[in-house]
C-alpha cells in the first residue's frame, strides 16, 4: 500500500497542475476563437445571401450523422479512462479552477 501512495500522489499533483494550466489557457484562447468563428459565420452568411456560395444540406446532414455515429464507439475507451481516474479527476478539477480564474 505504501508503494501505491507516491504514484497516486504524483498523478493527482501532475493532473491538477496540468489541468489548471490547460484550463487557464483554454479560457484565454476561447475568447479569441469565439471572435474568429463569429466573423467566419457572418462572412459565410453574407456570401450565401450574395449567391457566391451554396450549402449542400444533404451532405451536411450526412456528415453530422457520421460524427454522431462515433459516439457509439466511445464505450471502448471508457475502460482505459477508469484506469486513469486519479489523474483525470485532478486534471478536471484543475482545469475548472484554471478556467474560472483565467
Amino acid at each position: 500500500m505504501s508503494e501505491l501512495l507516491p504514484s497516486v500522489g504524483f498523478q493527482v499533483g501532475a493532473g491538477g497542475i496540468g489541468g489548471f494550466i490547460v484550463g487557464y489557457a483554454v479560457k484565454k484562447i476561447s475568447k479569441l476563437l469565439a471572435i474568429v468563428v463569429g466573423l467566419f459565420v457572418v462572412a459565410l452568411i453574407y456570401l450565401g445571401t450574395q449567391g457566391i456560395i451554396s450549402i449542400n444540406y444533404d451532405a451536411l446532414g450526412e456528415s453530422i450523422e457520421g460524427a454522431l455515429g462515433l459516439v457509439d464507439s466511445a464505450s471502448s475507451w471508457i475502460v482505459s479512462v477508469i484506469s486513469l481516474l486519479p489523474f483525470a479527476g485532478s486534471f478536471i478539477l484543475g482545469f475548472l479552477l484554471g478556467f474560472k480564474l483565467g
